[in-house]
């Protein structure tokens, strides 16, 4: 394969338009080549905004000049929208989690896997340039023993109600990001234990959801972790994750949109950032090169399909764990965690 990788866009929401700028302007090694929305207006008016094809129906996107797809759409489109892909034989990069329904995310995989093609998914973390070097050097044994992985996750605020019905919780939308850190970063987990409440809107009671989560975890190598998870922080959106080991100890903690501090007599002001677009600007673009590369170059993607059967097995086990009122013991296998 020469020149960029020409990747076909589904799905014109939020998540959708941060990759079509990306692809349309930031990225190295991949490109936008097509789009589709449901939304015919809005895939003609991001396509005409990026120069490039707006189709109306996701097999005439299969059926564009294009090497892979993005999957951006709805969750619960995101599984039979990939097995499509695969069966195309285009590669498939795939926001998070596969599905909510476990069964589907399996074909999901199973498809991919039979028509050989890569698969990749979006945890963003795992391609930010702090997140990257952190876990470089733990895994290089810098660090050394672990003992405590802190991991905080909290938007400024809510989503959209229609959002949040057919957004599968709090533990499968939010939590499951730090999940896959939390595994990627210390290891694999043997206990999840989940605790929840509502203290910014009565409506996710309604609809059986929380706002504000802490989850403890155990580690297969004794360490413990603790995750805590806000849906209405207020003041910014905030990524934050600290590892201490037995030599020494990472933070990453980058909330500031800009890097100066503002003094008045007595206090001092930093400018936050607002939401996770604002976080992640390198991520985002270097994840779709990292897709990029892998499709060239054959290698493992480094966020596959069994990392998101897994942070969904562990979300699961969060949820319930909340539902319960008690700890879940996992256990790891080579299709995902089994709970207790």
């Amino acid at each position: 394969m020469s020149g960029k990788l020409r990747i076909g866009l589904a799905g014109l929401g939020r998540m959708g338009r941060i990759h079509a700028t990306n692809l349309g302007s930031r990225c190295a090694r991949a490109e936008l080549a097509a789009v589709f929305d449901v939304d015919s207006a809005a895939a003609d008016r991001i396509a005409e905004e990026h120069g490039v094809t707006g189709v109306d129906s996701f097999e005439r996107l299969l059926a564009a000049d294009i090497d892979a797809v993005a999957i951006t759409t709805p969750t619960g489109t995101h599984a039979d929208l990939a097995v499509a892909a695969a069966r195309a034989g285009k590669h498939v990069f795939c926001e998070k989690p596969i599905s909510l329904d476990r069964e589907a995310a399996l074909r999901a995989i199973a498809a991919v896997e039979a028509e050989g093609v890569a698969f990749q998914i979006g945890f963003h973390r795992r391609f930010d340039p702090d997140w990257v070097a952190a876990t470089e050097r733990i895994h290089a044994g810098e660090l050394g023993e672990i003992a405590l992985l802190r991991t905080s996750l909290r938007d400024m605020a809510a989503p959209k109600a229609e959002f949040l019905a057919g957004s599968g919780g709090l533990f499968l939308d939010v939590t499951i990001h730090d999940l896959d850190t939390a595994r990627w970063m210390a290891g694999e987990i043997t206990e999840v234990s989940a605790h929840g409440a509502v203290v910014s809107d009565p409506g996710f009671t309604a609809i059986g959801d929380v706002d504000t989560a802490v989850v403890v975890l155990r580690f297969a190598n004794g360490a413990l972790g603790v995750i805590d998870n806000s849906r209405a922080a207020g003041y910014g959106y905030e990524c934050s994750t600290e590892v201490l080991g037995s030599l020494a100890t990472v933070r990453i903690d980058h909330p500031q949109s800009r890097h100066y501090e503002w003094r008045t007599p007595g206090q001092a002001a930093t400018p936050l950032v607002r939401d996770f677009e604002q976080r992640y600007p390198f991520a985002y673009a270097a994840e779709l090169d990292a897709f990029a590369d892998a499709v060239r170059t054959g290698t493992p993607v480094r966020a596959s399909g069994s990392d998101a059967l897994a942070a969904f097995d562990l979300a699961t086990a969060a949820d319930r764990s909340w539902r319960e009122e008690r700890a879940i013991p996992v256990r790891c296998t080579e299709s995902g965690y089994v709970l207790g």
